[in-house]
């Protein structure tokens, strides 16, 4: 890997595609944001393995989610999509679930009109938690007739995508290992391409307990990224958003 330590096109919001915008973990557009898998009770599931973490997520989450906010003051926002895997746990919803996700949702419906759930592969029990806030869960939501936001698990039937210019997923919780000499870390990061001719995002999870998966090294799970990945461009997550560019050139 070559020597391509945080540098270059470094900014706070990163338009691309148009009006698109990227800030920090989430996408804002058309006055909707979009943040996805916060993998709530995350700690929890670890402590149930015996592995001792403390449970800080929750409290991680409101600070960047406060910080992020305060960087979107005077934008309008309608509209708030969790694009999937609210929570953690498959089978069950454990007590920090519905502690913590309710929480959440109470937050982020000061700031919003209307939240939409998008169902993820760890939500197969999330209907019980949306109930308690008279909330939706569907399987995608589209954003203006032109932007699909969906988990990224599954692909969408073709009649889905007639219109669609852009398709923002989740899912994969992609991160890149960045090196500088003996010096390396894992960051968030947000991959931009194409698939099937449309504009492809795959969003950096909300989980603050881990960083994700280092594409440039590890098998990438969704069906969205199974194809030319190393075409896809890497925006790198820190203090601001760095464009790293192609993947390709950081192998």
């Amino acid at each position: 890997m070559r020597k391509v330590y945080l540098q270059k096109e470094n900014t706070i919001f990163m338009k691309i595609f148009g009006n698109i915008s990227l800030i920090d973990l989430a996408i804002y557009t058309h006055n909707h944001l979009i943040v996805t898998d916060f993998h709530i009770g995350y700690e929890e599931a670890l402590n149930k393995q015996g592995l001792l973490v403390p449970r800080f997520q929750f409290e991680e989450i409101i600070k960047r989610m406060e910080s992020l906010f305060s960087e979107l003051k005077g934008k309008k926002i309608e509209r708030i999509i969790i694009n999937g895997d609210l929570k953690h746990e498959f089978g069950a919803i454990s007590q920090q679930e519905w502690r913590h996700t309710l929480k959440l949702l109470d937050y982020l419906g000061k700031h919003c009109s209307e939240i939409i759930l998008i169902k993820g592969n760890h939500d197969t029990i999330l209907g019980a938690i949306a109930k308690k806030r008279n909330i939706k869960v569907l399987e995608h939501y589209i954003v203006k007739n032109r932007i699909l936001v969906m988990h990224g698990n599954l692909t969408p039937p073709k009649e889905l995508l007639k219109d669609i210019s852009t398709i923002i997923i989740g899912h994969d919780h992609p991160a890149v290992l960045i090196r500088e000499g003996v010096r390396a870390e894992l960051f968030k990061a947000y991959l931009t391409g194409k698939w099937k001719g449309k504009n492809l995002i795959a969003q950096p999870s909300f989980n603050l307990v881990t960083e994700g998966t280092d594409v440039l090294k590890e098998e990438v799970l969704s069906p969205f990224l199974k194809d030319n990945l190393s075409n896809f461009e890497a925006i790198i997550v820190a203090d601001k958003l760095y464009n790293f560019g192609s993947l390709k050139n950081l192998l």
